[in-house]
């Protein structure tokens, strides 16, 4: 048995921690880009009354390729030594590219998987601060920030060990005041980012067990949070489910649930926790039917009856019955169909193909054929 693991250089959770943010910035350095969605002003103050000088970012939807070259220029014009991402994965992974751009120059698309020339980067990101505020992307303790690239069509990842954050701050009360659509939209993400690294091919011993603990913690209080926003122990409890979620991610990888996440992300307006939720279901199904006609002896037909047990409570739970229990948890939780956002059929033979070369499909537990692809997105639409 061979795995290695790697994450941030340190994590700070619970309640009240967002209040050490200005000590630790200090020490990093003393002029912070803040790249923010649209809740910031406390850190903003604890920030300025601990001496740090701030510039801030607005992200006000997912990352773009411009959006990175914008911010890397910003920091540079400002003399910033130091970044923040405060917010969803979007502001966090925004963030993540600046520092790295900042410290390695450049265009993203020198760095980008898939749809840029994918060279390494070879220096350190500069100094980098997560802080999220919604409990779903996990993306406070991840090695990649994806991007979308408006002129091909799809988001894509600028990856390196160099881009774990310095530190990441995860505070359950700065997810209190998140609205149902999006603590359900988020929620889901996680849920989908336990799961998919426990089947995924690349799973070790530490993913495993993040993925168990995180996948109980969703099942005892995704629901409550959604309808409770001010339940703390619910609040916690997720805040905690989505860092197991980036740390099994971002060791262990994903499947074809984020694969064409991933795809939709770059060609429609949709969020991505809705997007995977809707997918999960049914890359689940189609993945135990692939395996039990070409695999039958793989462990990872096991590994679905334990996410069944651990989701429905039940020893005696079988694999389909997670199945239901995630389609029943989405529709409770009201998430919206794909055609909400003009996914039609006339997409499938583009999002096929573009889904099977993703690098979240390169995990999944198993090879998909273009027929079983096409036959998710029937399932999922």
């Amino acid at each position: 048995m061979r795995f290695e693991f790697a994450t941030a250089t340190r994590i700070s959770f619970g309640p009240g921690t967002i209040k050490g943010v200005g000590s630790a910035a200090r020490e990093m350095g003393r002029r912070a880009l803040v790249a923010t969605g649209r809740r910031s002003g406390p850190l903003l103050a604890i920030l300025q009354s601990a001496g740090v000088d701030t510039v801030t970012l607005t992200v006000s939807g997912e990352p773009t390729t411009d959006l990175a070259r914008a911010g890397t220029a910003l920091a540079r014009e400002t003399g910033c030594d130091l970044v923040i991402g405060c917010g969803g994965g979007s502001a966090i992974d925004a963030g993540k590219a600046i520092a790295a751009l900042l410290a390695n120059g450049g265009d993203p698309l020198d760095y980008l998987e898939v749809v840029g020339r994918g060279q390494p980067l070879t220096h350190p990101s500069a100094p980098f601060i997560a802080i999220p505020t919604t409990a779903g992307a996990g993306a406070e303790v991840t090695r990649n920030a994806v991007l979308a690239s408006p002129e091909h069509g799809v988001k894509a990842s600028l990856r390196s060990p160099f881009m774990l954050p310095r530190l990441a701050i995860v505070d359950p009360e700065l997810t209190y005041s998140l609205p149902p659509d999006i603590t359900a939209s988020t929620g889901l993400d996680a849920l989908t980012q336990l799961i998919e690294p426990f089947t995924s091919i690349r799973a070790n011993p530490l993913t495993d067990a993040l993925c168990r603990e995180g996948m109980g913690c969703v099942a005892h209080s995704l629901r409550r949070a959604y309808e409770r926003g001010n339940d703390a122990v619910a609040r916690e409890e997720m805040a905690l489910a989505s860092l197991f979620g980036g740390l099994a991610l971002a060791n262990a990888g994903l499947g074809a649930a984020h694969g064409f996440a991933s795809v939709i992300g770059g060609m429609y307006t949709a969020p991505h926790g809705a997007v995977c939720a809707a997918f999960l279901p049914a890359v689940m199904a189609v993945n135990l039917q692939a395996l039990r006609a070409r695999q039958p002896q793989s462990p990872v037909l096991r590994r679905y009856a334990d996410v069944a047990h651990i989701l429905t409570g039940r020893t005696d739970a079988a694999a389909e019955d997670g199945i239901r229990w995630v389609q029943e948890l989405s529709a409770a939780l009201r998430v919206p169909a794909l055609a909400t956002y003009g996914i039609t059929r006339a997409d499938f033979a583009t999002l096929v193909e573009k889904t099977a070369v993703a690098s979240s499909t390169k995990a999944n537990p198993v090879a998909l054929t273009g027929d079983e692809l096409q036959q998710i997105l029937e399932q999922a639409l």
